[in-house]
Parts: C-alpha cells; sequence; structure tokens
C-alpha cells in the first residue's frame, strides 16, 4: 500500500487517526482556516472532515494529489460532489455510523413536543409551577409520517411504534412491501399531508427536497400538525414554519438542523422563541457512542481504500463500486486497454460496446472503463478515472451503449467488442482477457493480431501496406533509432486489402510520448502508455516517489 498522506480538519475521535497510523498512513490533525486548507491540500492524498469543514470547489481544485474525501457522518452537502466528480476525487461518508443516535433525538423531540417538556423545564428552573398550562397529549394512536425510510426512518418507525403510534411514510426507492416488513404503511406524499398528526423527515438536502414542507403543504395538513426535522436545514421551509407556527396551522416544530448554522439571521429570533419550538443546535449525532463509530468506520474505510480493497461508503462512484469487484477487474482493465488503443483512431464521437461471456449481470461499469482509458489517451490526463469520465464524456458530448451479446464458442473464449465512431471511420476492436492486469487486442476492422497483442508498458502503433513484413519491422527499427529508443518486442496483424496493422513495446516506459518517423504507404498512428494502476482509478501516490 502506498504511504499516503492523510489530513483530518475536524474535530474527529483519536481512534480514527491512531487506526489510520497503525496502517501505514501518514495522518496530520489540524484545524485550517479555508485559505490554509486551499495552500495545504496539494501534498495530500485523503481528507477527512465532519460538518464545520466545507470542501468547496475552490479547495479541490487545488488539490492536485486528492484521491478521495471522507465524511464521518452521513450528509456529504459541505462537500462540492459535482466538483469532485469532475476532478475524479472520490467521496465517502459513514451513512451507518450515527443512526441510532439521530434515530433517538428524533423521538426525543417528537415525544418533547408531546408533553412541553422543554418549555415546563425552563418555566419551573424560573419559580413557577405552571401544571395546566404544560398538559400535553398521549402519542399512542397518532399516526407518525416518515418521509425517508432509509436507516434512520426505519429506527425512528420501530422505537415510535413502542409508543402505539400507527407510522406511515413515503420513499421513492424502497418498495412497500420491504417498509411493510418493519411496520410502515407506504403512501403517496398527498395521502399523507391530511393524516398524519407528526411528520418528521429523514431525506437528504437535494433539489428535489429542498422545502419539502412548505406552506401549500400545511393547508393541506390536519390543524395543528407537527413537524420534526433531524436531517438537514432547508428540507422544512423555515419562513413559512414560522409564519404557520403563528397561525396555527402548525402546532409544534422540532427542529435540529438549520438553514444557516450557526443561527445568524434575524429571523431566527422569533423562531427560535417562538412557545412551540423545541430546537438543539444539531445534536443528532452528537453521543459519545456515534463519534467513536464514525471515526472508526471512515477510517477503516480509507484503508481499505488505500489498499485497493474496496469502496465502502461512496457517493459519488457510480458503477465503481460494481467495476472493483474481483470477477470485473479484469474486465475494467480490458476496456480501459481498449480505450486508450481507440485514441490513435481519431477523435470519439461514440462507443458501441458488447460483451461475450461477461460474468456478471450488470455491466453498466464498462462504459466508465472504455471512456475513461480513451479520454486518458486522447488527453494525456492520467487524473481522468472511472469517477470523472463518464462527466467529461458529457461535456464531450460523447455517447456510450452497452450491451450483451451472445455467449463465445467455446465458453472460455470471453471477449469484448468495441465499434468506435470517430471523425476518421468506424472502427471494430476485439479483445480479450489476458489476466487481471492486462490486455489483449486481437482484432481490428478484420485485421487479427495471431495470439492477441498484449496491450502494456509504453506502445508505439503503425498501419500501411508494405511489403513483405520484414520492411515494416526495419521501417518501425529506423523511426525509434531517430528518438535513441528500442523496442523489446514488435508486432503485427494479418494484411486485409493490402493494409496491416502493427505495434512495438518500448524498452523503456516513457512519461511523454513521442513523435516518429511517418509516410503514405506505412503511417506513424502514436505512442500509448498502458501501465496498470490500481483501482482503476488514477495515478497512484506510490509512483512519484
Amino acid at each position: 500500500m502506498p504511504s499516503a498522506r492523510i489530513l483530518i480538519t475536524d474535530p474527529v475521535d483519536t481512534v480514527c487517526a491512531n487506526y489510520l497510523q497503525k496502517n501505514g498512513l501518514h495522518v496530520d490533525q489540524i484545524k485550517l482556516t479555508k485559505e490554509q486548507l486551499i495552500e495545504n491540500i496539494k501534498n495530500y492524498d485523503g481528507l477527512i472532515v465532519r460538518s464545520e469543514t466545507k470542501v468547496t470547489a475552490d479547495i479541490l481544485a487545488a488539490a492536485t494529489g486528492l484521491k478521495v474525501v471522507g465524511r464521518a457522518g452521513t450528509g456529504v452537502d459541505n462537500v462540492d460532489l459535482e466538483a469532485a466528480t469532475k476532478k475524479g476525487i472520490l467521496v465517502m461518508n459513514t451513512p451507518g455510523g450515527n443512526t441510532l443516535s439521530a434515530a433517538e433525538h428524533t423521538c426525543a423531540l417528537i415525544a418533547s413536543m408531546a408533553r412541553n417538556i422543554p418549555q415546563a423545564c425552563a418555566s419551573l428552573k424560573q419559580g413557577a409551577w405552571d401544571r395546566k398550562l404544560y398538559s400535553g397529549h398521549e402519542l399512542s394512536g397518532k399516526t407518525l409520517a416518515i418521509l425517508g425510510l432509509g436507516r434512520i426512518g426505519k429506527e425512528v418507525a420501530l422505537r415510535m411504534q413502542s409508543y402505539g403510534m400507527k407510522t406511515i411514510g413515503y420513499d421513492p426507492i424502497i418498495p412497500a412491501e420491504v417498509t411493510a416488513q418493519f411496520g410502515v404503511e407506504s403512501m403517496d406524499l398527498e395521502k399523507i399531508w391530511p393524516v398524519a398528526d407528526y411528520i418528521t423527515v429523514h431525506v437528504p438536502l437535494i433539489p428535489q427536497t429542498k422545502h419539502l414542507i412548505n406552506d401549500e403543504v400545511f393547508k393541506k395538513c390536519k390543524p395543528g400538525v407537527k413537524v420534526v426535522n433531524v436531517a438537514r436545514g432547508g428540507i422544512i421551509d423555515e419562513l413559512s414554519l414560522l409564519k404557520n407556527l403563528k397561525s396555527g396551522l402548525c402546532g409544534g416544530a422540532g427542529l435540529d438542523v438549520f438553514v444557516e448554522e450557526p443561527v445568524k439571521s434575524e429571523y431566527y429570533k422569533e423562531l427560535l422563541a417562538h412557545p412551540k419550538m423545541v430546537c438543539t443546535p444539531h445534536l443528532g449525532a452528537s453521543t459519545s457512542e456515534a463519534q467513536l463509530r464514525v471515526a472508526e468506520e471512515i477510517a477503516e474505510q480509507f484503508v481499505s481504500f488505500f489498499k485497493g480493497e474496496g469502496f465502502v461508503g461512496a457517493v459519488n462512484a457510480g458503477s465503481l463500486l460494481t467495476a472493483m469487484e474481483a470477477q470485473n477487474v479484469k474486465w475494467v482493465n480490458l476496456g480501459r486497454s481498449l480505450g486508450i488503443f481507440s485514441s490513435i483512431l481519431g477523435s470519439v464521437s461514440k462507443f458501441d460496446i458488447i460483451t461475450h461471456g461477461s460474468d456478471t449481470p450488470d455491466i453498466k461499469f464498462l462504459e466508465s472503463a472504455v471512456v475513461s482509458g480513451y479520454l486518458v489517451g486522447e488527453l494525456n490526463d492520467e487524473s481522468i478515472n472511472l469517477i470523472n469520465a463518464g462527466s467529461i464524456a458529457i461535456d464531450k458530448g460523447i455517447q456510450c451503449t452497452v450491451n450483451k451479446g451472445p455467449p463465445p464458442s467455446p465458453p472460455s473464449m470471453k471477449s469484448l467488442r468495441i465499434v468506435a465512431t470517430t471523425n476518421k471511420g468506424i472502427f471494430t476492436l476485439i479483445g480479450r482477457v489476458g489476466s487481471d492486469t492486462l490486455g489483449l487486442l486481437t482484432e481490428i476492422n478484420n485485421n487479427i493480431f495471431a495470439g492477441g497483442l498484449p496491450l502494456d508498458g509504453t506502445m508505439v502503433f503503425f498501419t500501411g501496406n508494405l511489403t513483405p513484413p520484414g520492411t515494416c519491422f526495419a521501417r518501425i527499427d529506423e523511426a525509434l533509432a531517430q528518438k535513441d529508443l528500442t523496442a523489446i518486442s514488435v508486432f503485427r496483424s494479418n494484411t486485409v486489402g493490402q493494409i496491416g496493422w502493427y505495434a512495438a513495446r518500448l524498452a523503456d516506459d516513457l512519461s511523454e510520448r513521442v513523435e516518429l518517423l511517418s509516410s503514405d504507404d506505412f503511417r506513424y498512428l502514436g505512442c500509448r502508455n498502458f501501465l496498470y494502476h490500481s483501482y482503476a482509478l488514477s495515478k497512484d501516490s506510490s509512483d512519484e516517489d
């Protein structure tokens, strides 16, 4: 494993740094200003934060060697996911670490609203004894609507069912038959609003969930409905909430999160002071148990990542998780190698990718593998990887299709066929797996490489119609000699229509590309580097040591 450098900029339990160091990673744990972070982030391979550090696009732009950002917690709205993805930086979180703490905090807010506990406590401490004013109501028999039925939503449901509450909910992903297994009746939002006594939200803050509960929703709800937010500020429209608390349409609110943290805007004074408001300063995950769990989990995930063993908790990986499964790694490297080769053929506008004999039902990851290889070859930029290839391809207008073809005969002859549409014509490439790290090009436009062309190391490519074959080999040696280069192996395809394809593996792996002698009858196509990089991400930090 490379000796990666990890920076921790927020208060994370020391068990995190200790575990990382125990596994051979260098760790610096220090709080930095944004300006200091921009100045220093170039020195690190990994960054671990909680919620205080905002990992913005300008910080990521300065992160020339950063491979992964870890959020020791659930939400990642303090990380610019789009910028990280375009940069090829993996973003991880620890989705299970604070589940129980957040669920328990939600339940505590619900119970506090039902029995006016915070208000009665404050009144008693001020010397009053007003039992009638703070009389509450039972939760038993009331209906709790849970919006978002993932880990936290499920745990809230199980706990509030013990109070005798009826639990209903909405989740666009989790099927109704699954939620029914833990006692939640799945319903559409429009059916939820009129029947819920309490509504709690457990969804991420994305454009589709911003102001999910707003003026229009309060009008559709039971008069006096109570709402809870221990997820992210902004899911409940705070100005609308204040308006409806004052009118009585909303009978109470329990907020642990806010649009502005710490709260400073003027309207918060009135909102937080409202007698029907129960509020806490983002304490949902603030338990010693949760802090320990998220610190342990993010450390374990980082070690696994830098060992190349997995991507647990990845939130912007797309098909990366499938790609790195053991049976798929060889297909990834074959696709990436064929993609690199395709970059010598012209500017590609479309890839049609067909597998024959793939071991996995989900082959979507091959799109990223092929496109990342092509872009690395085309742009000579090894920071392009399976994470950012898709977004770069979209920006460049490159289209892709991925399909399964008929099984090979014999079954052991598994292959990958790529039809590349370029500005110089349409080319069909066929390759097969040589090993987990080596791809073999067996055919291009019906020109066959007997035994397969190993795409490995630094290679140069030619095409032409010179005969006999020895003439071509001599021309390759001559072109290389002019640049003080030598070939350790030379390959040629058969000829189709007097046209053959030729390749030479150089004795030395080059960091820069070379331009070689070319002619009308024997054309130089280009120089490409097929060195294998672990994780199929970007160049390892170990390459620079």
